[in-house]
């Protein structure tokens, strides 16, 4: 259920940037083209550097593949141990009672998938800032520079909600579900298939629909569309709140985009398939669906 905190606007963070309650960090990650020959869909590279160079006053850096990651898979990203977790949010100084804001640079992605880590542990005091580091900076407030001083240790106890995230075979059966909609968050031309695909086949799962997290953010200001414009743009796919959404992309990380306006739309029943095109795409034995 919506809480009504998921996004935060630049001025009421600004209001609240001194209150010792708060976590505020920068979860920047860029995806480097991987090498000739290699298996690899892309380099990962942590966005410390960029933080360094800038970030809101008093932020701190979480890095999504170092720490907040599964280190036993050669998938990128995907969702780790519920005990990885707690401690490394305990180390960053998240609690019960810690108010968390989360951001990125040029993309609320990175941001948006941290918040559906949380979420999905039952934490309940996080947002997303709405317009990011980019909108703050664009209103001309304050930026410091240099390494990220920290939080103190806390404990985090995680909550974990059962279903928020779904693998391969849960998919593969669920593309027979007339009570599932599979959201393809993916631009258009790598949904229809008529591009290459880093991950391996190009196309989609075989009954997805189309809803590009990109199109739900106004691409000047980083902010997130109004929720009656989101909300039209789903329906236009059929995506409707009877039915269980399972949200996709290319590393399971802008379906988060699509995942968490559907939730701030009152969608309930709600998913993400971690494992995303990064898995299926190289799995011959999986359906893929092009045009």
């Amino acid at each position: 259920m919506a809480t009504g905190n998921e996004l935060i606007t630049t001025a009421e963070l600004a209001d609240i940037l001194t209150r010792p309650e708060l976590r505020l960090f920068d979860c920047t990650t860029y995806l480097e083209p991987a090498p000739a020959g290699s298996s690899a869909p892309y380099i990962v590279v942590s966005g410390r550097q960029t933080f360094e160079a800038g970030h809101i006053p008093g932020a701190n850096f979480l890095d999504l593949q170092a720490e907040f990651s599964d280190p036993h898979t050669e998938l990128r990203f995907m969702m780790p141990p519920v005990a990885q977790l707690q401690a490394a949010l305990g180390r960053h100084g998240i609690s019960a009672n810690s108010r968390v804001v989360l951001y990125s640079i040029g993309t609320a992605m990175w941001a948006t998938r941290f918040w559906w880590m949380l979420h999905s542990l039952g934490f309940t005091g996080a947002s997303v800032l709405d317009g990011g580091i980019d909108k703050w900076t664009a209103e001309g407030r304050d930026i410091e520079t240099g390494l990220a001083g920290g939080y103190p240790p806390a404990t985090f106890t995680a909550r974990p909600k059962a279903g928020l995230f779904v693998d391969r075979h849960d998919v593969l059966a669920a593309t027979a579900d007339r009570d599932t909609v599979i959201v393809n968050a993916l631009g258009p031309q790598f949904f229809k298939g008529l591009e290459p695909s880093r991950y391996g086949r190009p196309g989609r799962i075989p009954g997805s629909v189309s809803v590009p997290a990109a199109t739900l953010v106004d691409p000047k200001s980083k902010t997130f569309l109004p929720l009656k414009e989101a909300e039209a743009a789903f329906a236009a796919q059929g995506i409707t709140k009877d039915k269980r959404v399972i949200a996709y992309c290319g590393g399971g990380i802008s379906a988060t985009v699509d995942l968490l306006q559907l939730h701030r739309l009152g969608y309930d029943n709600l998913t993400l398939y971690d494992g995303s095109m990064g898995e299926w795409a190289k799995d011959a034995s999986l359906p893929i669906e092009t045009g």
